[in-house]
């Protein structure tokens, strides 16, 4: 049965469908990963403060320009060095796609459906994608965007968006699926997370049967290589951070977000070795609570952790803050009440473009 979001969130696509005279069908977007309805005219004055700060934020860049790059690369490399700065600059594109699809669900304000039209079809036609996914995690911001405006793009921008993430996708499955097995390295740590992610949202955005059951197998597959059966990570073992932690699990929530869309309960998936995406939430919960703490990357077997610790980069050494979690638990709490009371108290109101996405935690 669903929830009053999830049906409301239904009627609104299926009305945004009807009003452009497009199909769902053939919009190829059935992910509804967001599930805020449109606000009434009555309910626009009195919305949400989170609302009403991400789209007077969005407001500022309505005129913008889309300036895409065909490559991203900030992994291994410190902020001022190679391209490092223009990635994470053009990257915010990325996140403002998504606002302003977020801002145009909540609004009706066709200016932020333009912007959306505009800066996806600049990106998807010009981005080469490297399928290094530590570069190209924040692609989620575009997912997202295509997934809540899809049937009210033009064809034009619709179709080379599809194609571009279908490519995306199976791109990343092609490079996984040659790896051997057991999978080890990177593609069993914290950038094998982010590559699920990426592959998980797509193919339910896209909804191919046969890429979510790609989704589902690989998702599977990374819990058994990543978390241990008591909750660990392989990225705490090699890192000795709860920084990599956080960083490994937040893409893994996303993903189980995206297959709860479709009534798909990933949070207690579970590998053959008996771990669960649960289980790892369950393990960090002591550490975000303050009831356990952990000074940071002192065993780290890494070289970049300690060339980003004498480059003085907060966060590589001292005690790990809770508050780096606050993001990962306001995303679990959307998948599991429970988890509600530590996102609370990590921050007490979720990020702006969540509280419009997801506004209410799971029951």
């Amino acid at each position: 049965m669903q929830s009053r979001p999830q049906r409301l969130a239904a009627a609104l696509a299926l009305a945004c469908a009807t009003l452009t005279g497009t199909f769902a069908g053939s919009a190829h977007a059935a992910m509804n990963f967001c599930a805020a309805p449109a606000l009434q005219s009555s309910e626009r004055t009195n919305s949400d403060p989170g609302v009403k700060a991400l789209v007077a934020e969005v407001l500022t860049h309505v005129n913008d320009t889309p300036r895409p790059l065909p490559r991203l690369h900030t992994e291994g490399t410190l902020p001022h060095e190679g391209i490092y700065d223009q990635s994470d600059e053009a990257a915010k594109e990325l996140d403002l796609m998504r606002n302003a699809a977020l801002a145009w669900r909540a609004t009706s304000d066709e200016r932020f459906l333009k912007l959306v039209d505009r800066f996806l079809l600049a990106w998807v036609t010009t981005y080469k994608p490297s399928f290094n996914p530590i570069d190209e995690t924040r692609f989620e911001g575009l997912i997202l965007a295509y997934d809540m405006t899809a049937s009210a793009l033009p064809v034009k921008t619709r179709n080379a968006t599809m194609q571009f993430l279908n490519s995306f996708a199976t791109g990343y499955i092609a490079q996984i699926d040659a790896q051997p097995r057991p999978l080890k390295g990177n593609f069993a740590n914290n950038w094998q997370s982010h590559r699920v992610k990426l592959i998980a949202m797509i193919a339910f955005t896209l909804d191919n049967r046969k890429m979510i059951a790609t989704a589902q197998r690989l998702f599977v597959e990374h819990l058994g290589d990543n978390v241990a059966p008591d909750g660990s990570t392989l990225d705490f073992t090699e890192r000795d951070a709860l920084h990599y932690v956080t960083y490994d699990l937040q893409p893994l929530v996303t993903a189980a977000l995206a297959a709860r869309r479709h009534n798909r309960n990933w949070l207690t998936e579970r590998a053959a070795n008996g771990a669960t995406l649960a289980g790892a939430l369950d393990w960090l919960t002591p550490y975000a609570l303050g009831q356990k703490t952990h000074e940071e990357f002192v065993h780290s077997n890494v070289p970049f952790d300690a060339k980003r610790r004498e480059a003085g980069l907060p966060g590589y050494t001292g005690q790990w803050d809770p508050k780096n979690a606050a993001e990962l638990f306001h995303l679990a709490a959307r998948l599991d009440g429970r988890f509600a009371p530590v996102a609370l108290k990590l921050a007490p109101t979720p990020p702006a473009w969540l509280a419009v996405c997801l506004p209410l935690p799971a029951r």
